[in-house]
Order: C-alpha cells, then structure tokens, then sequence
C-alpha cells in the first residue's frame, strides 16, 4: 500500500520544493502532493489522506490542525526549529515531529556575522553612493555612512543561547578580537561553554554588558518576548542587536520603538513574529534596522543536503530506518500504548519503540 506525503508551502506559485528532495520521496514509491496553505483550514484540506505532512514555518501546524488528521503519523520540519508545530499535541496524538538538527548550523552562524559587519562596515549604503558617484563627484554622501563605522576589537559580545549556533557564532567572532564573549544560556554548563572561551553570565548581566548582542535559542514559553522594552532600555545606547533565530523571543513594536528613539543603535533580524512581516510594519521605517527575510539557513548545501535529509526522515519513519531528528522523543510511548489500544494508526509500520534507532 502507498502512502502518501504532503509538502505545504505558505504561497501559491512559489518554485516548490528541490529536486532533490522529491526524488527521495519518489524513488521510495510514496504518493507525493505539494499543496500551497495559508491558514488552519487549508492545512486540514491537505492533511486528510496524508500519512507525513513535511511543513515549513508558516502556517503553524496546531492542535487543531493535528487532531483533524486521524492518519497522520509524522510532521516534519527542516532544520532544528520545530516552534511552529504544537509538540504537545503531537505527542498525545502520537505523531512524531522531526526535524534535521545541525544541517543549517554554518549557514545561520555566517548570517549573524555578516549582519553584523553589514552594520559595522556600511557595505550596502557605502557601495550605494559609491555606485552613483559619489566618490568622485559629491563625497559628502559618503559621510554618514563613514561616520558609523565600528570596530569590533575590543568590544563585548554576547551570545543569547549556546547550543550549535551559538557555538558557531563565538568561533567566527573569535577572529575579530572581541575582548570577551559571554553568553546566556540556563541549559548549558560552565564547562562546555569554557570549551569556548565563553563565560555563561544571567539575562541581566548579558544585555548590560554587551556592546553586540546575538540571538541564538530557539522559542520557547519561557523565552516569549525575552527582549522588550525593558530590556533595550537596560542596554548600551551603542549596542548592536542581532536574531537569527525566532521572532516571537522578541517584542517586535518594543524594538522598532528602541530603534527609532536611539534606545538602541542598530539591529540585523533575519525573523519576525509573524512571516511574512507585513509591509506596513513599523520596523521597516527604521533607518538602523537591516532585516532579511528568514533565509539565514539557506545556501547551495542546505537546499541540496538539507532538503534530502527532510525528506528521508519521511521514508525512514514509514520504513523503520534511523532518523535525522526525533524532536519528541515521548511520543515512542504514546505510540506503544496506541498499538496496546488496537489502533490502527501505525499498522503496517515498522514500530518506532523496538525497531527504530532514533538519533
């Protein structure tokens, strides 16, 4: 018996998935549909006969959204993030959420920093008015731009989170003589993080002491909205603020607020709490915000090898092989008291608790 995938895509007309990609999904002989979704409903209308659903960001995979797919037995997410997909209501319905933890942690590093030189250095406005000349005939445009740039020697730089990216993050700013980097993070140890030449310091300590702060957590309850107003009130006036990571730990209106009245200095976001960010939203009226639309994870190696790894956690979890990423590994309980129970859910699927090698 077939069984049948589904890839969503949040809009319609998009270049659909890699190649790549569905060639895995092909050659395993699944039933493959590429739907564009934009809400709930559209989600559902997808899902009904699917067995996976391999999701992006937007639209959330919700509690409603799983409990009206009875078939379904894997969502999955590429990359490590999974904060769009309700894990609770995954795991009591006893589907399982995977994602590829690791495959995007260079490219999101590299982002950071170069939002970061990007502010430092004024390439884009310094290459705009080169460009048109004024270097030759008018540089007077050329010195507010010149007038901004920073030197990153000597400054402190603080990490929020210090899993892979993090990690990643603090090896490529090594190089530009910080004169320390400290970071945030309550699940880390002083001794993983003294592999790195990091000190694990509080919240408080991070945003008063940094002179360039970057984000690297993924969202959580605990961490909704972490950075507010009263948070960009307790920093620098010079400080340089930077989120690869997820929108919501950030309060979008708190930080167009501490932009446009010199709360802050600058920012570099690649995310937004709701994406896409509308084209009226206050952040796009500050002049000291460079922003970019979520594409920090992506390059010629992700789409390729990213995109695979998506896909063969799709064939593996429907054929009992070893998987990318298991993001709730409880749901292997759930999944044994279901069988228990006689549903059927997972007939004709190799079991994910005995015969499975989740890594």
């Amino acid at each position: 018996m077939s069984h049948k995938v589904v890839i969503t895509q949040s809009t319609a007309g998009r270049s659909g998935p890699p190649q790549t990609m569905l060639d895995v999904l092909n050659e395993a002989g699944l039933e493959v549909e590429v739907v564009a979704c934009g809400n709930e409903n559209d989600m559902i209308s997808a899902g009904k006969d699917a067995d996976v659903m391999l999701v992006g960001t937007v639209p959330h995979t919700t509690r409603k959204v799983l409990e009206s797919l009875p078939k379904l037995k894997m969502v999955g997410r590429s990359g490590v993030g999974v904060d769009s997909i309700d894990l609770e209501a995954a795991t009591e319905l006893g589907i399982c959420v995977t994602n590829t933890p690791g495959i995007n942690t260079s490219e999101v590093a590299d982002h950071a920093m170069a939002m970061l030189l990007t502010i430092t250095r004024q390439v884009p406005e310094l290459n705009k008015y080169t460009k048109e000349g004024a270097w030759s005939d008018d540089p007077s445009k050329l010195m507010p731009a010149r007038n901004r740039l920073r030197r990153i020697a000597g400054t402190t730089v603080g990490i929020y989170g210090f899993g892979n990216i993090g990690r990643a993050f603090s090896n490529r700013i090594k190089g530009f003589g910080p004169e320390k980097i400290i970071a945030h993070d309550p699940y880390i140890p002083q001794s993983v993080a003294d592999l790195y030449g990091v000190k694990l310091v509080s919240f408080d300590e991070l945003i008063s002491q940094s002179d360039i702060i970057t984000v690297h957590s993924p969202a959580t309850a605990e961490n909704n909205h972490a950075f507010n107003l009263d948070a960009f009130s307790k920093m620098k006036d010079n400080v340089i603020f930077i989120n690869c990571a997820r929108g919501p730990i950030v309060n979008e209106s708190d930080l167009a607020h501490a932009l446009n009245n010199d709360i802050i200095y600058s920012a570099g976001i690649d995310v937004t709490e709701i994406e896409p960010l509308d084209a009226e939203s206050p952040l796009l009226k500050s002049d000291n915000l460079f922003i970019t639309p979520h594409y920090a994870g992506g390059s010629d190696f992700t789409a390729s090898e990213g995109s695979k790894r998506w896909a063969q956690n799709a064939v593996n979890i429907l054929t009992g092989q070893k998987l990318w990423g298991l993001a709730n590994p409880d749901v292997k309980r759930v999944i044994t008291i279901m069988r228990t129970n006689g549903s059927n859910k997972w007939d004709n699927i190799p079991d994910p608790v005995t015969d499975f090698d989740f890594m």
